[in-house]
């Protein structure tokens, strides 16, 4: 940020009295302009079993799967969000059943929230940021193919539920490592 939203007058980046990190500070009006995470919301959409994923028609990782989810819009609950980018991404429809996992990926200041929903229909098709949706059972999701780790974690914990006979909440932190390449560690917490 270099402009005050308020009155377009330069920003220093400091330490406002009464906080403890720095932040944009307008050198006019004394704006704070606060950064937060982002929500990105979406749905593991389910079917006997069964995953509908989607292979991403555009960056970050084009051409990988990943669950139907996306940047949370403003005046939109985390459920319309999840709902509205499950619709844009595969053409699905679904009906959320319980919010599956909760991720955060400090290291990108984003937060994943993953509701486990079911598909009202089969008639789903790729929408405009998707090259392909299909169902997968366990065996045969391209886990190679992944476009995100949160995504791996939640299918991850999907199928051990499905497994196990119950449902449950699953939270945790995504760290990535330091070095070469795309390495994380997940960090569960207690749900």
């Amino acid at each position: 940020m270099k402009y005050c939203t308020e009155c377009a007058a330069p920003l220093r980046l400091t330490v406002p009295e009464g906080e403890d990190r720095q932040r944009h500070v307008c050198t006019a009006c004394g704006t704070i302009h606060y950064e937060n995470p982002k929500i990105v919301t979406g749905t593991l959409p389910v079917h006997q079993g069964r995953v509908l994923l989607c292979r991403r028609a555009i960056e970050p990782r084009r051409g990988l799967w990943t669950a139907p989810a996306g940047f949370m819009e403003n005046a939109e609950t985390v459920q319309q969000g999840a709902l509205r980018e499950t619709r844009e991404e595969a053409n699905a429809r679904v009906r959320i059943e319980a919010l599956h996992a909760v991720y955060n990926l400090p290291h990108i200041s984003q937060v994943y929230m993953l509701f486990r929903a079911t598909l009202l229909d089969l008639d789903f098709h790729p929408g405009p940021e998707s090259l392909e949706v299909r169902l997968f059972e366990e065996a045969g999701i391209p886990w190679g193919d992944i476009a995100f780790p949160v995504i791996a974690e939640a299918l991850k914990a999907y199928f051990e539920d499905l497994r196990a006979g119950h449902f449950r909440l699953h939270m945790g932190d995504i760290e990535r490592l330091p070095g070469p390449g795309r390495r994380y560690r997940i960090v569960h917490s207690a749900a």
